[in-house]
């Protein structure tokens, strides 16, 4: 089950602009256009009090790299318009949660406001994560430079999953044929450097009870 939702995502970021290409293009811009979705970039930098904007110190008892400072982040998350809707928070992290398909459909059903906390450097001061009650979300068993990228990944997965973002739910792959099954378009016979490449006999055959047998032993999801 589905609910009809504009939902409204945040990010926490040092890095605003790295967002610019991605969602603002393609189908992540017409969600926006057609207010199924809404995002707020909100740059950490604009909530630090001295001269040189600084975001990071050296972590306590030593080690190296730079952390992340609690105040800029917990200002930021501050500033953010309140609403009826109380916000779930997630802290980017590789120690965090593995994010799947079936954790961006359980989003969709229980939040309608997300923020995102994109984290650099060694990581954020621990206690930005219990005063926010933030819940930490890995989308992968690798460590990236920053959180934006997760974050974006985030934003996809569940965006798709929102009623009125592809067009119609029967858009998404995983509800028409399922993730990993092999598709093939015209032409029926690929020729590419003197070899022929053919589209599998059962997908030419008119037969969807055998094209649906077919799919239904190559889908890996």
């Amino acid at each position: 089950m589905f609910y009809n939702k504009n939902m409204k995502f945040t990010i926490l970021t040092l890095f605003p602009n790295i967002f610019d290409s991605y969602l603002n293009e393609s189908i992540l811009k017409r969600a926006q256009e057609n207010k199924k979705i809404s995002i707020e970039i909100i740059d950490i930098r604009k909530f630090t009090d001295d001269k040189h904007h600084t975001v990071d110190d050296k972590p306590y008892g030593g080690g190296p790299g730079m952390l992340m400072k609690a105040e800029p982040i917990l200002k930021a998350f501050s500033s953010i318009k309140k609403s009826k809707d109380k916000p779930a928070v997630f802290l980017m992290s590789a120690a965090g949660k593995k994010f799947t398909n079936v954790t961006a459909k359980q989003y969709v059903k229980k939040y309608k406001n997300i923020v995102l906390i994109a984290g650099r450097y060694e990581g954020i001061d621990d206690r930005v994560k219990k005063i926010l009650k933030a819940q930490e979300v890995s989308i992968g068993d690798y460590v990236l430079t920053g959180g934006e990228l997760p974050a974006m990944v985030l934003i996809d997965a569940i965006a798709r999953h929102i009623p009125g973002v592809l067009g119609k739910q029967e858009s998404i792959e995983e509800n028409r044929f399922g993730v990993g099954i092999p598709t093939y378009t015209r032409p029926e016979i690929l020729k590419h450097k003197g070899k022929k490449y053919i589209v599998p006999k059962v997908l030419l055959s008119g037969d969807h009870k055998k094209i649906n047998e077919w799919r239904n032993k190559q889908r890996v999801l």
